[in-house]
């Protein structure tokens, strides 16, 4: 694994000067030639989507043509809200014939965080994630003391002189806001903080506040209801089942609300989603990390990771050591979750 996180390191330098954003720039250029057709794809969430505009301007009159695919349905009002405002160009993945593409670059995630990413291969990656193994690119960016690919796509933007427009910087502001939790993660850098600045102005920041406030569907309040039920603590630690869920982003929801609670120094909250167990980690990441937690607690079973402060695991079913015909019930995440746990 250490020879292959360096052969990564060594791509990463090869590919991207790491003192010069226009050094990144003319290595993200040398990928692409005038006629290619390029897929860039995204697991869409805001950070990503903003990514996959900035990438399709800095392509615009260098290649053929370029379209944005993503493979998870896009459930959260606040994100449905900024695809349609933002009017963001993006089709599902399955409906595109991702394997005629000439060049394919892969946004705010790397190939192991998905199932269908693995399936491919990727000219160009560009993540602020901690790096994983097992693939490798032409182009390799992948900055993981940056709080937001948006950040990134700001430096190359303006490396390219490229002026975003207002919808492009919008899209990149709200990314940033996003996945910095407002500024409030501890991993957030100046080069966050000067990308953020430098939209402030060119973004229509009323819009950003509309996609921030709508966020829940009236039916989606049953969900507190069964949570606030279904919750249990154990050493400072808040554990919830909610069964089968129409979206895993409703899991996000709750695991933030209980975050937000006095005691419950950890949110672990889990829901079925098609055949897999979806489980959201959530801390304050004083002395805890949760991604280290994710992935020592879930790692065996399937995708599992994320940040000090936030993680996700996705397991298969058939993947858990559950008895013939057992449910999950909160019990038995707690069981799952604490495993490891000292």
């Amino acid at each position: 694994m250490q020879k292959r996180l360096e052969k990564i390191a060594d791509s990463i330098t090869r590919s991207a000067s790491k003192n010069s954003a226009q050094g990144r720039l003319s290595g993200f250029y040398d990928v692409f030639n005038r006629d290619d057709e390029v897929l860039i794809v995204i697991n869409a969430d805001p950070d990503a989507l903003a990514s996959a505009m900035a990438v399709k301007r800095l392509l615009a009159y260098r290649v053929g043509s370029v379209t944005i695919g993503y493979p998870n349905e896009i459930r959260r009002l606040s994100n449905i809200t900024m695809v349609e405002r933002l009017k963001i160009p993006i089709e599902r993945l399955h409906t595109l014939p991702v394997r005629d593409y000439s060049k394919r670059v892969l946004l705010d995630s790397q190939p192991p965080h998905h199932s269908c990413f693995e399936k491919l291969d990727f000219d160009v990656v560009i993540d602020h994630h901690p790096v994983t193994e097992g693939w490798d690119a032409d182009f390799i960016d992948i900055r993981s003391d940056y709080g937001a690919v948006s950040s990134m796509m700001v430096e190359y933007l303006r490396a390219a002189g490229i002026k975003p427009s207002v919808a492009l910087a919008t899209a990149l502001f709200y990314g940033i806001k996003v996945d910095s939790q407002n500024f409030e993660k501890k991993n957030m850098q100046l080069a966050d903080s000067i990308s953020f600045r430098y939209l402030f102005d060119i973004a229509n920041r009323n819009l950003v506040r509309k996609f921030e406030l709508t966020e829940l569907r009236r039916s989606e309040l049953r969900y507190f209801k069964i949570a606030l039920n279904e919750v249990k603590a154990s050493k400072g630690r808040a554990y919830v089942h909610l069964g089968r869920v129409g979206t895993p982003d409703i899991l996000v929801i709750i695991a933030d609300f209980f975050n937000h609670v006095d005691k419950f120094d950890w949110a672990i909250v889990s829901g079925i989603y098609g055949e897999k167990l979806v489980v959201i980690f959530r801390c304050d990441g004083y002395r805890k990390n949760a991604g280290k937690l994710a992935q020592k607690t879930f790692g065996e079973f399937g995708p599992a990771g994320g940040h000090k402060e936030a993680a996700r695991a996705e397991a298969p079913l058939k993947n858990l050591p559950l008895r013939e015909n057992q449910e999950v019930t909160t019990s038995t995440l707690m069981r799952l979750a604490t495993r490891h746990m000292r």
